[in-house]
């Protein structure tokens, strides 16, 4: 993809430095920097998330600080939900064909077996997060270490940002990944079968939707779709407002409508905007591969994701739905080491392990 397309100085992320690309937006105050919550805030927020929370500054993406939230600061912090015993190679940059007539695509690769030891591996094909229109490609360091000790390959893909690359500009980088994974199976010992697809935030929504396309055009069908609390209805916070109590923290109903609108290049919560786009909006839901769905009582998010987790549920799709209590938006990236965050990694890993061995 362009350089432009891009936004500059967005490493590749550890889990920690989640909130440059897994989540977000910084909550409610307009400005970036303006400050940070105060503990009277923070009355129904898991307490051993608190003290994490509070090192987060505010912020609602707009038009108006768009490059600004693209080169925040990262997190504060650096350390995965569960430390590795032996320290994990970063990522490695690959660049792959895009989809017939389009542009190249960049991503980052983890490969957990780099001798070929184990033929017939498994591979996870990972959107990063970012509201649809901030991020860059990573993978999080628990994800990492799993496909370390699995002999999984791991390809996160650098998918081109709305507003600039509105749908579907992200779907065609994201679709191309997947299939060059699937298409060049046997040379990278990877089991065809075995390919799973997930994400974080808008990431999750982003392999929501790549889990249509692959259906819909017979391209590949993945083992399973790990949505972690993912971003899947422009609805929430535009025609549909936040359940009280939600989105406080981290990203905004502002934020959403903001992110939403850039990829759809039109208001969100319309009439008009592309089905496709939209997993919550979609009602053809057989045939989709099963799917993990986690998300925090207290994230924007909670509403749709439980409506999504009982779509596929009705539509015959096996769902694993977690839903931690008192628990924000991101909230694994910004307290990792929090007992309920070290939980929800470790079940959404065993999870991926389960469907791809």
């Amino acid at each position: 993809m362009p350089d432009n397309d891009r936004p500059a100085g967005c490493p590749a992320l550890d889990r920690r430095v989640f909130l440059a690309g897994a989540a977000l937006g910084m909550a409610a105050r307009p400005a970036w920097g303006a400050g940070v919550w105060s503990r009277g805030d923070l009355a129904g927020v898991d307490p051993a998330m608190i003290d994490d929370l509070l090192l987060v500054d505010d912020m609602t993406v707009s038009a108006a600080n768009l490059d600004r939230f693209r080169h925040r600061p990262a997190a504060r912090h650096a350390h995965p939900a569960t430390p590795p015993a032996v320290p994990v190679a970063a990522p490695v940059p690959r660049t792959i064909p895009g989809l017939p007539g389009r542009s190249a695509v960049r991503t980052v690769q983890f490969d957990g077996d780099p001798d070929r030891r184990r033929q017939g591996r498994g591979a996870v094909v990972w959107m990063h997060g970012g509201g649809y229109i901030a991020g860059a490609a990573g993978i999080p360091v628990d994800l990492r270490v799993a496909a370390r000790e699995h002999g999984w390959l791991v390809v996160s893909v650098d998918y081109r940002l709305a507003p600039k690359a509105a749908f579907p500009a992200a779907l065609d980088d994201n679709l191309a990944a997947l299939c060059w994974v699937h298409d060049h199976a046997g040379a990278l010992g990877v089991d065809p079968a075995r390919i799973a697809i997930g994400g974080a935030s808008a990431g999750g929504g982003h392999a929501a939707m790549l889990a249509f396309a692959a259906r819909d055009r017979s391209a590949v069908r993945p083992a399973c779709q790990i949505l972690i609390y993912p971003m899947l209805d422009d609805r929430t916070g535009s025609s549909r407002p936040a359940r009280p109590g939600t989105g406080q923290f981290i990203w905004t109903a502002a934020s959403n409508r903001f992110g939403w609108s850039s990829l759809l290049g039109m208001p969100a919560g319309g009439a008009q905007v592309p089905v496709a786009a939209v997993p919550a909006r979609r009602r053809d839901l057989a045939g989709l591969p099963p799917a993990f769905i986690g998300v925090g009582t207290l994230d924007l998010f909670l509403d749709e994701d439980l409506a999504y987790a009982a779509a596929l549920t009705t539509a015959g799709v096996t769902v694993d739905l977690r839903v931690v209590p008192a628990a924000f938006h991101a909230f694994d990236g910004v307290a990792p080491q929090a007992p309920a965050s070290r939980s929800f990694t470790a079940q959404w890993i065993a999870r991926l392990a389960a469907a791809i061995g």
